[in-house]
């Protein structure tokens, strides 16, 4: 289970800079809401063979200094509700601020651990300026330059040593773990509702290693699964939260410690950017797919061409991986809800699927006899051998070739597409990789 680090502080202070120091890429996710486009940044970050989750809170555009401050307020709270570790980051150019003083108050309350960084200490003379820092009563302040990278060492250095050793959870067990996520308001609550909202009895709690997460035992109708909690399960903090930022890390979270995601989706509203957004959480982190259409009762015209063309939109949109199934159901009349438990299990069993190196090779080989890669520079590829890699977390298959480093991407997403064609492996992701022969 990866931990979760967010970085706070008020704009310019180079929070964006920092993230793509620490995730050596740059990861937007971006949503519209109410004419302010808001940029939320979501990456890894490796350090000394350990890796955790970054989260960048920053990136708002508002009229009124006190609306602003407000909205930064809430978006530091939520950090501090849902992260493991707090970065907070100060210009040392400028010296504390009015509020820098603000957001330190909500820091030294809260129950999680924070770092106080003086950034853009890009000379020796900056340095005079981090004494100013101890005003603020989060400890030593560590002064790095962000746009450099100087002091990022250090830094991570010290983010390790707070940030608890891995551990396995509890529930890795072999028992399958599923994790309901989507936007606001697309029916979450009501599908874990459906779910163990009767036979209470039969339903467990099991607290997760970390903090916040929590598994809910489904032991019944021949299921046995853990539920991955998510919004909806665990009670709200009082906050007024900024919906579309708090279920953002609610999704990390949840998306991080499960095996397949069941990703709700507003029949009455469509696929939107916030619904794309999660899906490239999922992606990015090789999990398996279900995709639910929720509130189907109230569409009124179901007809076969509507499904066909909400189906073909949601696929377009998801593109290049198409290969998942989508369910349309409604949590509240409990329609085909059975069907999304007994989807999400095959999208599991699909997720360990084990083919043999004989049937792979007999399958594959002919058809790249057929349809070789393209020749590059006069030079013919040429893939000898195929094999799946064993003990790996999603289908992993290796092709062994003589130039490996001239077949392109859409080579390998062709082979991808040959390899799902001749088995089931719906709704789970797979690696295709070409080595040296």
């Amino acid at each position: 289970m990866a931990n979760l680090v967010a970085i706070v502080g008020r704009p310019n202070v180079g929070k964006s800079t920092l993230f793509n120091r620490l995730t050596n890429s740059r990861q937007a996710i971006v949503s519209n809401e109410a004419g302010t486009t808001r940029d939320r940044q979501y990456g890894k970050c490796e350090w000394c063979g350990r890796e955790f989750s970054v989260v960048d809170t920053g990136g708002w555009v508002v009229n009124s200094d006190d609306v602003f401050e407000e909205e930064i307020r809430k978006q530091v709270i939520i950090a501090t509700e849902e992260a493991d570790l707090v970065l907070f980051l100060c210009d040392i150019k400028n010296g504390v601020t009015d509020w820098d003083m603000d957001v330190a108050q909500i820091l030294r309350r809260a129950k999680l651990p924070v770092i106080l960084v003086a950034n853009k200490a890009d000379d020796g003379k900056d340095l005079y300026g981090q004494y100013d820092f101890y005003r603020l009563g989060l400890g030593d302040p560590y002064c790095i330059s962000a746009a450099t990278g100087s002091g990022t060492g250090d830094l991570l250095d010290k983010v390790l040593e707070i940030l608890p050793e891995k551990v396995a959870d509890e529930a890795e067990n072999g028992i399958p773990r599923f994790a309901v996520v989507g936007r606001p308001n697309a029916g979450k609550s009501s599908l874990i509702n459906a779910f163990i909202g009767e036979d209470r009895h039969i339903v467990t709690d099991i607290a997760g290693t970390t903090r916040d997460s929590i598994y809910t035992r489904y032991d019944k109708f021949g299921f046995d699964f853990y539920l991955v909690d998510t919004a909806g399960i665990r009670r709200k903090n009082k906050v007024t939260e900024d919906l579309e930022f708090y279920s953002v890390m609610r999704s990390i979270r949840a998306i991080e410690n499960s095996d397949v995601c069941i990703l709700m989706i507003d029949a009455t509203r469509g696929i939107e950017a916030q619904d794309m957004n999660i899906f490239q959480l999922i992606q990015k982190n090789n999990k398996s797919l279900v995709v639910v259409v929720n509130k189907w009762d109230l569409v009124e015209d179901k007809s076969k061409e509507v499904i066909n063309t909400f189906e073909y939109a949601i696929r377009e949109r998801m593109a290049p991986f198409k290969d998942f199934p989508i369910i349309f159901a409604s949590a509240l009349t409990k329609q085909r809800i059975f069907k999304v438990l007994e989807t999400a299990k095959e999208v599991y069993l699909n997720r360990k699927i084990r083919i043999g190196t004989t049937k792979l090779n007999e399958v594959m080989l002919p058809l790249i006899e057929a349809f070789p890669p393209p020749s590059v520079k006069g030079k013919y590829i040429k893939i000898k051998y195929v094999s799946q890699v064993p003990d790996t977390q999603i289908p992993t298959f290796v092709f062994y070739a003589n130039l490996p480093q001239y077949v392109k991407e859409p080579y390998k997403r062709f082979l991808e597409n040959k390899i799902r064609e001749n088995w089931t492996l719906t709704g789970s992701p797979i690696n295709v990789f070409i080595r040296q022969k």
